[in-house]
Parts: structure tokens; sequence; C-alpha cells
């Protein structure tokens, strides 16, 4: 009897239970690896993103003969300032606007009338996909053509009074321009703040990084700028936002 007791196998039970152990720990090991691929992507992207800002700035300080039309306390696009070719838009400048995967996008304020320092705010983005459909800037309910740019529109907000941190979408078909993470632009101040969380229950209000801060020289409303998702995709384009004081 003690022979036959040595030479027993395992039974079904213990093959199933070491089976599902094996199973359960291969499930967290592959999840780790699709959080490693995650982040390496957003630190890839970040890199390039910093480099296309560079080479952002230096454009806009050869191409920004009319910077001096930047009005004190209003953003305006470099665009309108300065008409440049669109393909000097793409990252990097070796491709078109329709070979490359990146592109940046630029708003100006003039910091003083008494002097000529222009604040530049530089818009890093990718273009999402292949036929990806973004705003058009003139009209921006309606799509333009797919090799067109992700760039940056005004939404207009207005502060909480009883909560410095909380913003309230005035424009109810602009709600969805703006989630989670996406990073806003002041228009008077040119202050940047990076939106924690658009509220489940009430999807018009966002919750800031910091404190709403306008220096008491903002209209209520104010207005906001944001790279808004491209049309029928979730995904935001904008990777970062840069900032610089250029001397015309």
């Amino acid at each position: 009897m003690r022979t036959k007791r040595n030479k027993k196998g395992f039974s079904l039970v213990e093959v199933l239970m070491a089976v599902g152990t094996l199973a359960v720990g291969m499930i967290f090991i592959g999840g780790t690896f699709l959080v490693g691929i995650y982040f390496s992507t957003i630190a890839t992207e970040r890199t390039i993103a910093a480099v296309a800002a560079d080479e952002a700035f230096a454009k806009i300080k050869i191409f920004g003969g009319n910077l001096n039309s930047a009005v004190v306390g209003q953003q305006t696009p470099f665009e309108v300032l300065n008409a440049i070719d669109p393909n000097e838009f793409a990252y990097p400048s070796i491709k078109t606007l329709a070979e490359s995967r990146y592109c940046w996008s630029a708003l100006c304020r003039r910091v003083d009338l008494n002097d000529r320092r222009v604040q530049v705010t530089v818009f890093v983005s990718r273009r999402v996909g292949v036929g990806a459909r973004y705003r058009n800037p003139t009209d921006p309910f309606e799509p333009v053509a797919a090799l067109y740019r992700p760039v940056p529109l005004p939404v207009e907000v207005s502060a909480d009074p009883g909560n410095d941190v909380v913003l309230t979408i005035n424009e109810p078909g602009k709600i969805n321009w703006i989630n989670d993470g996406y990073t806003i632009v002041e228009n008077t101040t040119g202050e940047t703040y990076r939106v924690v969380e658009r509220n489940a229950d009430k999807p018009d209000t966002l919750l800031l990084n910091r404190a709403w801060d306008p220096k008491g020289i903002y209209p209520d409303p104010d207005t906001v700028w944001v790279v808004p998702p491209p049309i029928d995709r979730g995904r935001g384009p904008c990777i970062v936002v840069y900032q610089s004081e250029i001397v015309f």
C-alpha cells in the first residue's frame, strides 16, 4: 500500500489550480508589457515634440515679419499674422504636410505696447490616422480636407465663483472639444492649464490642475484655446504645448 501511494500522480484538481495560478500570473505580466509600451510611446513622442517645438520657434523668428501686428491681451493664430506655405508647419521640414506624422501650430500675443516682446505658444500635434478629419478654423463645426492639420480653436468658458479650479464650457456644441489631460491656454494672459478631469455627471464642467488665475484683466465669460480631437475620432492629437517670448 505504501509503494502505491508513493507512485500516485497529481490529481485533476491540483493540475487545474496550478494552471489557473499560472494563467493569472501571465495576465499580470502581459499587463506590465502593455503599460511599458504605452509609456515608451509617450516618452518618444514628447522627445520628438521638443525638437519639433524648437524648429517651430526658429521658423517663427524667420517668417514672423508681422509679429508686431499681434494684439495685447488676445491670442492670434500665427498664420493669420504671417501667411506662409502650409508645408512649413510639418515636422520634420524635409517632408510635406501630406507626408508628415507630426505638425505644429502657434498662437501669438503681444506682451505690451511699450516693448517688442511677443508671447508665442506652440502646439505640437500628431496627425491622427489616415483620413482623419479636423475642424475648419473659419467654421469649427465643419470638417476640412484630410491632409489638413489640427489647430487650436477658441472655446468660451466661465469661472466657478465658488471653486477656483473649476471652469464651465459655455458653448454646448464644443463640450467634447476638451477632455481629460488636455492643455488649454487662457486668451488674455496666455496662462496654460492642464485639465485633470471633465465631470462625468456635468460634462460641461472642467477640473483644472491649478487655480484659475485671470489676474483681473479678463472678461467673464472668458475664452480658452485648445486643439480639439479630430471629428469621428476620440484621441486628442496635441502632444505638448511650449511657450516662449520673441522680440520682433
